[in-house]
């Protein structure tokens, strides 16, 4: 939450000039909104979209674009954070380049998530969930709840350091694949358990583009889930 802090109090630059006459009451009022601009707007988009939450948690890891409409600027930008708030952009380690990621999107998801707020509830467009994002459902509805917006925050951290591990240990699973079958198999175990796989293995297509071993590694994984998916349904 500091480093946040820090970031909003570096939005003061831009406004600081050597002809303010009185700084305090200049930067008092900035200052005065943080708690709601930077800290409240999770919990007000909990408090929107309730149970759907989970279409803005699937949406921010899978890097999906969201839309707005019939909605004040207040709530577009609170969207807006939240998704930015639970990506996982420059925190997954050798992030893949934009180029690739938007190519590897482009390919498997080419639409967007359409939120339209003239109808209460909002009613969701292309809407996407998995098992991961569902699980965490409960927890931003308790906390909404019980009005505990540094509460939600930290959820939402968890959620994302959670994330963030699983993409770490497919990695690990991804090297160790290209020389062992069983970590293969190890590897399929943990895609079909973890509830994230689809997210995971974008990720991870888009980061390993240049490396034909590990795509092949990949395209296995691709087919897993797929044969596993279909034998859901039936």
């Amino acid at each position: 939450m500091g480093i946040e802090l820090d970031k909003y109090v570096q939005g003061l630059q831009s406004s600081l000039t050597p002809e303010m006459q009185n700084l305090e009451s200049e930067v008092r009022p900035y200052l005065s909104r943080w708690y709601e601009e930077s800290v409240m707007h999770i919990h007000r988009v909990v408090q929107l979209v309730q149970t759907n939450i989970s279409y803005l948690l699937y949406a921010a890891l899978s890097h999906t674009h969201v839309e707005v409409t019939g909605a004040d600027e207040r709530t577009k930008t609170d969207v807006a954070r939240f998704i930015k708030a639970a990506s996982l952009q420059g925190l997954v380690q050798e992030e893949p380049s934009t180029a690739s990621l938007c190519k590897t999107i482009s390919e498997a998801s080419p639409t967007d998530l359409l939120i339209d707020c003239a109808s209460s509830p909002p009613a969701f467009t292309n809407s996407v969930s998995n098992r991961f994002c569902d699980d965490w459902i409960q927890a931003f509805i308790n906390a909404a709840e019980r009005f505990n917006p540094f509460l939600l925050r930290q959820i939402l951290e968890n959620f994302k350091l959670k994330a963030i591990q699983d993409m770490n240990n497919l990695k690990r699973f991804i090297r160790q694949a290209e020389m062992s079958h069983y970590a293969l198999f190890r590897c399929c175990l943990f895609l079909q358990s973890c509830g994230n796989g689809d997210v995971l293995l974008q990720n991870a297509r888009a980061e390993h583009s240049g490396l034909p071993e590990a795509c092949c590694i990949i395209r296995v994984l691709e087919e897993f889930l797929a044969e596993q998916a279909v034998g859901t349904e039936q």
